[in-house]
């Protein structure tokens, strides 16, 4: 905060956590006149976009789709410099918004949010810090994010290591040089993907360890193309509608056709040209089966692999790289500047974990079951604790104490994404059951931040002090979402939207695959009907 730490001891709400949504939230709080703090961890606000500062890091998401929409003047005044912007363009463009909007002073920065826990005689939540802050508001909104709480490699011996070892998520705010150093890097996922080109380029010997080869496509990143600004700025609104009414938060030409329907050279054409785009959907949204059908998606994941096979000069390493084993966009496809050229540089070695797996980390560097590597710096790009890591980081306790923790003991089970039964007046911004993840994340952020402003106003309006959703609407929402992953290729691959990346992690698919238009649209039917589904209490 601005050096302040002045958090009263009652509120309307305390917002935990200041990136995109924290931010958000707390402007559409003023606006309905409550009172409000926001609660970061962190050293600035920015959320992802503060922590994640690893060479290369950068959005998957077009510039000119990933920014707010509320504020009209800033999205035309606004100036992005790339076609996929990086984190110090974004990190900038997020604390401009908050300067502008006047927002920093009812941000509290370097403070976590450890307890939240709900008092049924009061019907409200007493939220306390690591810097021993004890506040009563009578809504807790959680905006802690999907992909917030980093996750490190399942083998011992980091304490032995004497060099230096750096996450991805937690990068130092100084520039780290390591020119002259062997550096290895532990993960391909998206950041090691987006990492790796740059960190080839300083390093003197990089050796890359990948367990499980990724899907990625090429951004073709450079200067923004400037009539497509002008273009896009003269039509912001109705282009801002049709991805909040799209798939997933942005708008494409639908598919038509099956990808079985069509013969090779015409379906080859069509996925040259959707990669050709160099987004993260275009393969993927070229026909209309390719996330329900095998034999479909079968023909996008061996276009991909083909293109990697072109790209990576030493076959053995091009099969290294070739994702097999599971279908094309099941796990997120990763967005790249040069990564498979990286892998044709003399001093950039690939160690294949799934014939040499890890067995820890020495004083000297990395031991796999054949040798002992010794690196200067060691790069883990391990991923997070997906979806729930963040929320069940903080010891959230409701009605009759009980935890989140053991309500999701079995994997997490929500109304729209948003609510939780036992647990009253609490919201999760992007929660488990909401499109997030598998969206724009920005478009489902505002969505969700303007519902709750306006479930919050109604209950204003109408003396109502305690909102809830009910066992049945919860359950069959759950249902739902699992019904709608399980319709789909997702649910037979290991990946963080399963949890399957962290041990012991119940296996549930936590986000809702059914539409980012269609979930606004259940979302807007529930508050039609006059908040159907939540059980609402007055004073």
């Amino acid at each position: 905060m601005n050096d302040t730490r002045n958090i009263p001891a009652q509120l309307d709400a305390v917002v935990v956590g200041a990136g995109f949504s924290g931010l958000y939230m707390l402007h559409q709080l003023r606006r309905l006149g409550m009172s409000a703090k926001v609660v970061e961890a962190g050293g600035d606000v920015g959320g992802t976009w503060y922590w994640n500062k690893y060479p290369g890091a950068r959005c998957d998401v077009e510039s000119m789709h990933y920014s707010y929409s509320f504020d009209q003047e800033l999205e035309q005044e606004w100036e992005w410099t790339e076609k996929y912007p990086g984190q110090p363009e974004i990190h900038a463009y997020i604390r401009h918004v908050a300067e502008r909007h006047d927002l920093r002073r009812d941000i509290v920065l370097n403070t976590k949010v450890t307890e939240a826990r709900f008092d049924e005689g009061s019907s409200r939540w007493t939220v306390r810090t690591d810097q021993g802050d004890e506040v009563s508001a009578r809504y807790c909104i959680m905006a802690v994010g999907c992909l917030s709480k980093p996750k490190m490699p399942e083998i011992p011996g980091i304490e032995n290591y004497t060099g230096n070892w750096y996450h991805t998520s937690h990068w130092p705010d100084e520039r780290v040089d390591f020119s002259g150093q062997r550096v290895a890097v532990i993960g391909t996922g998206s950041s090691g993907i987006q990492a790796i080109p740059i960190l080839a380029e300083r390093a003197e010997a990089l050796t890359v360890f990948q367990r499980t080869a990724n899907f990625s496509l090429p951004t073709f990143n450079g200067p923004i193309d400037q009539d497509l600004v002008s273009r896009i700025k003269a039509d912001y609104q109705q282009i801002r509608e049709e991805g909040r009414m799209s798939g997933f938060g942005i708008a494409v030409e639908a598919p038509t056709e099956s990808a079985l329907e069509v013969d090779d050279d015409e379906r080859h054409a069509k996925y040259t040209e959707r990669w050709n785009r160099g987004n993260l959907t275009g393969v993927l949204q070229a026909y209309t089966d390719l996330l329900t059908d095998e034999r479909a998606n079968d023909t996008a994941a061996e276009f991909v692999r083909g293109k990697i096979r072109e790209m990576v000069h030493d076959p053995e390493k091009a099969e290294i790289l070739c994702p097999e084993g599971y279908a094309f966009g099941t796990k997120r496809p990763c967005l790249d500047t040069g990564y498979y050229d990286t892998f044709n540089r003399e001093h950039v070695e690939l160690v294949d974990l799934r014939a040499t797996p890890l067995v820890e980390i020495t004083e000297k560097g990395v031991r796999t079951t054949e040798r002992e590597h010794e690196f200067d710096s060691i790069v883990f790009a391990t991923g997070f604790d997906a979806m729930t890591g963040a929320l069940l980081s903080i010891d959230v306790v409701g009605r009759d104490g009980v935890s989140l923790r053991d309500k999701w003991a079995e994997g997490p089970s929500t109304y729209l994404g948003l609510t939780t039964t036992g647990f009253p007046n609490l919201f999760t911004i992007t929660g488990p059951g909401s499109p997030s993840v598998l969206s724009n994340m920005i478009v489902s952020i505002e969505q969700h931040v303007e519902w709750i402003s306006d479930l919050l106003s109604h209950m204003s309006e109408q003396r109502l002090t305690v909102v809830e959703p009910t066992e049945s609407a919860e359950k069959q929402w759950t249902d739902h979402v699992q019904e709608c992953g399980e319709a789909t290729l997702f649910t037979k691959t290991d990946s963080w939207y399963l949890g399957a990346n962290v041990p012991g992690k119940p296996r549930v698919f936590m986000p809702y695959i059914g539409g980012v238009g269609a979930y606004r649209e259940k979302c807007d039917e529930v508050a039609a009907n006059g908040y159907e589904g939540f059980a609402l209490q007055g004073s």
